[in-house]
């Protein structure tokens, strides 16, 4: 027989290599998840809605008995998709109800352990939460500031792959933080990134200081916690700079235009008005015509730079280190060795 677990124990096997699935339905399983988890649905989305209307219009009695009938035909192949997957399993939906119930019970028919999430997603969502609204992060915060194009995003990337603690909010959000952030990417919603976010500070908040990008309260469709907002402005602000050659090749490796020339086009349209006539006129020429590095410098000449020179005086002197480098991969080491400079480091 299967047994209902808790947050806690969930998390402890989670270390151990248990598979987590989400028995929702795939839209339900897109829209927030544990990170984590698979996701082997009991219903579909048309079949949950169906479900869903019935117990609205007949009442639950009427939806459970077609619950039923809809997952008895959906048996064999539910059990043979989760004996696919080797080793003990811990399954949830939406609240711990009688999908999760049905599901634990048929894979462990089928002789595998299985455990079900006691309060379902619901209550990995409520943790989540509440943990961010009463979290003291302790760590220093390295906040790799500097204008459009320096690789902050493959800073970061790079540092982390050799084991720097690194928090990235851009990735987490699967948005680069600007007018033309989403190219080339499905953002994330909140209930998304608050999961990957917290996750990342549990496991960061040990370390003696975190490396993370200056970022605005907003991250395309998500809003930063407020206190993540405060330990940013409060944190040694690191200020890179790199030749304009080389962040233009950066912004042209980044977002590649000529694979998303109408999503660069739209999006340059929505702040066409703030750049002087003649030189929009340019980059939206050069845009149609694929110079692509030609418009973006324009860019980052007429609208980019000229919005981000003064945040440099928002921060006490004390506070801020001013990197330059020829490229990025200079500035990589240049921040690694102030990260770990005695008046600011370890």
């Amino acid at each position: 027989m299967f047994k209902d677990i808790s947050l806690e124990e969930l998390f402890t096997k989670q270390k151990n290599g248990v598979t987590v699935v989400d028995v929702r339905s795939p839209s339900e399983h897109k829209d927030a998840k544990i990170p984590w988890s698979i996701n082997i649905p009991v219903f579909d989305d048309r079949e949950r809605a169906e479900v869903g209307t019935l117990y609205k219009q007949a009442g639950p009695e009427a939806a459970k008995e077609r619950g039923i009938e809809i997952i008895s035909r959906k048996l064999p192949s539910f059990v043979k998709q989760c004996e696919a997957i080797k080793g003990e399993k811990v399954v949830y939906c939406w609240r711990g109800g009688m999908r999760s119930k049905i599901a634990a019970t048929m894979i462990d028919l089928a002789g595998t352990t299985a455990h079900r999430l006691s309060g379902g997603f619901r209550t990995y969502r409520n943790w989540v939460v509440d943990t961010l609204n009463n979290m003291d992060f302790k760590p220093t915060f390295y906040v790799l500031n500097g204008f459009t194009g320096i690789g902050k995003t493959k800073i970061l990337q790079q540092l982390k792959d050799e084991d720097y603690p690194v928090i990235d909010l851009e990735k987490m959000a699967q948005h680069r933080g600007s007018i033309f952030g989403q190219i080339g990417l499905e953002p994330n919603n909140q209930k998304t990134f608050d999961s990957l976010l917290v996750h990342e500070l549990i496991r960061y908040q040990d370390a003696p200081f975190v490396l993370i990008e200056g970022e605005s309260k907003r991250i395309g469709k998500v809003l930063l916690p407020d206190f993540l907002l405060q330990k940013k402005n409060e944190g040694i602000q690191l200020y890179i700079e790199l030749p304009i050659e080389e962040r233009v090749k950066q912004i042209l490796e980044d977002y590649s235009p000529d694979e998303h020339r109408e999503e660069c086009l739209s999006a340059f349209q929505r702040i066409k008005k703030r750049i002087h006539t003649p030189i929009a006129k340019e980059i939206e020429e050069d845009l149609l015509n694929g110079s692509f590095d030609v418009a973006v410098r324009l860019l980052l000449e007429y609208y980019y730079d000229p919005r981000y020179k003064h945040s440099i005086s928002q921060y006490a002197d004390e506070k801020t280190i001013i990197i330059k480098a020829r490229n990025k991969h200079e500035a990589v080491e240049k921040v690694k060795s102030a990260c770990h400079s005695p008046s600011f480091g370890e």
